[in-house]
C-alpha cells in the first residue's frame, strides 16, 4: 500500500437518476428508478465542448452497485482516481466511465435477463446505452464501447461479448465465473446446511429417511418446502449478514439467474435435493447451458467480432475460477478467437489494482 496522494484533474462524477420501463414491475419488486454514476475525464471540458469519448461500462461484482466504485477508498485508487491517474501516466487515453446499478434482493446480478430477477441485460442494453448516449458526449457505436468486471462483473462482460456484441466493442472479464462444475458445486452443500436452518418442522433426534422426506415435500425436484423464503425473510430484515449467508443468498442467486421457473416456489429451482443432498441432473443442466466454457462455439462469430478481449485470474482464487478462466481461454484458443489471457499470484478478493492493464487495453481496443 501507498499513502493516498492524489494529483491532478481527477475528473468529474455525475449522478443521474434513471427510470426504467424494463425494470417496472420485475420478479423481486426493486426499484425501477435507479441511479446511474458517470465519471467524465478531465479533458471532457476541453475542446469548445466539441470532443467525444469512449465509453467503458463497469459491470460490478457480487453484492455491489455502480455507485460503490465511484466512493471514497482509503490506500487506493477507486475507479475514477484509477483512471485519472492513468490518463495522467499516459498509459490511456480519456473515456468516459459508466457506473450502473443492478443490485437485486438476491445479493446481486449476473447482468443477464432472467424471469425470476428481471431482465437486466436488456436494461443495459436498451435504455441504459442509449441514456447515457443522449446525455454525455460519447462516441457512439458499439466499436467504441466496451464493458469490464469483476467475478459476477466478469461474467456478465464476457456473456454480453456474446450474446450482445452488437452492443460491445471489446470486453474485459477479471476472475469471472466459469466452469460451473469447479465454482459453484463445492458450495452448495454448506448453502443446503444454512438452509437446514429454516426447515420446518424442526428436526428432532430419530429415525430420519431422507428420499422418503424430500419426495414428500417435493424437493427431489427442486422446489422449495418454504425453507427458502423463510432463509430469504430473515436475510431482508437484518443489516449483518454472516458468511455462510452471505454464499447463500449468492446460490440463491445463481439459481434464479440459471434456473427460474415460473411454476416452482419463488420463480426458481434448485439444483440440489434439500434433504439428502443429491444433484438433481435436469437441473444442474441448466445451470451448464450458462456456463462460458459451454458458450464459446455457440458465439463463436460475435466473439471474433470484437476489437478486444482481455481475460485474467489470480492463480490462488479461493472461488478456484482459475480453472475455470483457463478453460474459457483454450476454448478461445480452439475456436481461433484471439484474445488477452493472463494470470498473477493473488486470489478473488481486492484486485482492482488489474484494472491497471485493463482499461488502457479497453481504451486502445476501441481507438486503434
Amino acid at each position: 500500500m501507498a499513502l493516498k496522494r492524489p494529483k491532478g484533474d481527477p475528473g468529474k462524477v455525475v449522478v443521474l437518476e434513471h427510470t426504467s420501463e424494463i425494470l417496472k414491475d420485475n420478479p423481486l419488486g426493486d426499484p425501477h428508478l435507479r441511479k446511474v454514476a458517470v465519471w467524465l475525464p478531465p479533458q471532457y471540458d476541453g475542446w469548445r465542448g466539441r470532443m467525444r469519448f469512449p465509453v467503458l461500462y463497469d459491470l460490478v461484482g457480487f453484492t455491489g452497485s455502480g455507485l460503490s466504485h465511484v466512493g471514497w477508498k482509503p490506500f487506493g485508487d477507486n475507479v475514477p482516481e484509477r483512471a485519472a491517474r492513468l490518463i495522467r501516466e499516459g498509459k490511456m487515453g480519456p473515456a468516459i466511465i459508466v457506473f450502473p446499478d443492478c443490485f437485486t434482493a438476491l445479493g446481486g446480478n449476473q447482468y443477464v435477463n432472467s424471469a425470476a430477477i428481471g431482465n437486466y441485460a436488456d436494461y443495459l442494453t436498451q435504455e441504459i446505452i442509449p441514456f447515457v448516449d443522449g446525455e454525455f458526449r460519447t462516441l457512439p457505436g458499439r466499436e467504441h464501447r466496451a464493458c469490464f468486471g469483476k467475478s459476477s462483473g466478469g461474467y456478465g462482460a464476457i456473456l454480453h461479448g456474446m450474446k450482445y456484441a452488437k452492443y460491445w466493442g471489446a470486453i474485459a472479464d477479471h476472475s469471472g465465473d466459469a466452469y460451473f462444475d469447479f465454482v459453484y458445486w463445492h458450495d452448495w452443500p454448506n448453502t443446503l446446511d444454512e438452509l437446514a436452518k429454516h426447515r420446518l418442522p424442526k428436526r428432532t433426534p430419530g429415525p430420519y429417511h431422507a428420499l422418503r422426506e424430500s419426495r414428500r415435500k417435493g424437493l427431489a425436484e427442486g422446489k422449495d418446502d418454504g425453507r427458502i423464503q423463510r432463509f430469504l425473510n430473515k436475510i431482508w430484515h437484518t443489516e449483518k449478514l454472516s458468511s455462510a449467508e452471505s454464499h447463500a443468498i449468492m446460490n440463491l442467486c445463481m439459481a434464479a439467474t440459471y434456473d427460474p421457473d415460473a411454476r416452482a416456489p419463488n420463480g426458481f429451482r434448485v439444483p440440489f435435493n434439500m434433504e439428502s443432498g443429491e444433484p438433481i441432473e435436469e437441473r444442474w443442466r441448466q445451470w451448464r447451458k450458462h456456463d462460458p466454457i459451454h458458450l464459446v462455439s455457440t458465439y463463436r462469430k460475435n466473439l471474433k467480432s470484437l476489437r478486444g478481449i482481455y481475460i485474467d485470474c489470480g492463480w490462488r482464487d479461493q472461488y478456484h475460477i482459475h480453472y475455470g478462466a483457463r478453460l474459457l481461454s483454450a476454448r478461445l484458443n480452439a475456436a481461433g478467437i484471439k484474445h488477452t489471457y493472463e494470470e498473477f499470484d493473488d486470489n478473488h478478493s481486492d484486485i482492482d489494482y488489474r484494472m491497471d492493464v485493463s482499461l488502457p487495453f479497453l481504451y486502445r481496443a476501441l481507438t486503434r
